[in-house]
């Protein structure tokens, strides 16, 4: 959180992409609807088109490319010194396609958020609305959660469901789940801002002043 009651939380998010969890993220701030700055957005491909959005909406950018390295931990080592110079209270993962070192995990530890398309723990890693579609779920959707070392099961911040459809495609669950993690990253970015997200000893989070952490797409 920020050192003074009177300033804004600093985000920075790192983006793989087009960056659309991104781009929520940075209407809410720039909206007023969260009390937050995003000082800058950091890609990891230099086609990421989400960094061209970021500067036409006068974010400060960059590219942090992995193919530049020759192993995970020095690409991760650049990432953060680039991610330091900013002094962010948290770092925001939108639809960043790498697999942190523990290193890098520990470094941002209680400030690394990533959202994952799958109503975690059910479907960790890749290609999860081709899971959900092949297992028959009734319901699938999105986390926002606290990142640790190992991938996608850090403690749940938020969730986002949507019905599976008969008739549903891979592409078509995805889009439906997009619509709702639109709605879910920019709600936790908000609480964030506020000071009322906290991560027990235990690895439960609670956030202050809020009962229902599970939104909807009918929401």
């Amino acid at each position: 959180m920020p050192d003074t009651p009177n300033s804004r939380a600093r985000f920075v998010i790192l983006i793989s992409g087009h960056g659309s969890n991104m781009q929520a993220i940075v209407q809410a701030c720039q909206a007023g609807r969260c009390g937050a700055e995003v000082v800058a957005v950091l890609a990891s491909r230099t086609q990421a088109a989400g960094v061209a959005w970021a500067a036409g909406a006068g974010i400060a950018t960059g590219v942090v490319a992995h193919t530049d390295f020759g192993s995970r931990e020095a690409f991760d080592e650049a990432l953060a010194q680039k991610i330091d110079s900013y002094s962010p209270d948290y770092v925001l993962l939108a639809g960043f396609m790498r697999v942190l070192t523990p290193a890098f995990v520990a470094r941002y530890a209680g400030r690394l958020i990533n959202i994952h398309p799958s109503l975690l723990p059910a479907f960790p890693g890749m290609h999860t609305h081709a899971q959900a579609l092949a297992k028959g779920v009734q319901s699938h959707g999105c986390t926002v959660h606290f990142v640790t070392p190992v991938l996608d099961h850090g403690p749940i911040i938020a969730q986002g469901v949507v019905p599976v459809l008969t008739g549903d495609t891979p592409e078509s669950l995805a889009a439906r789940v997009l619509t709702v993690e639109h709605q879910v990253y920019p709600a936790v970015a908000t609480w964030l801002a506020e000071g009322r997200v906290h991560l027990l000893a235990d690895q439960r989070v609670v956030v202050d002043g809020i009962e229902n952490r599970l939104f909807s797409s009918e929401s």
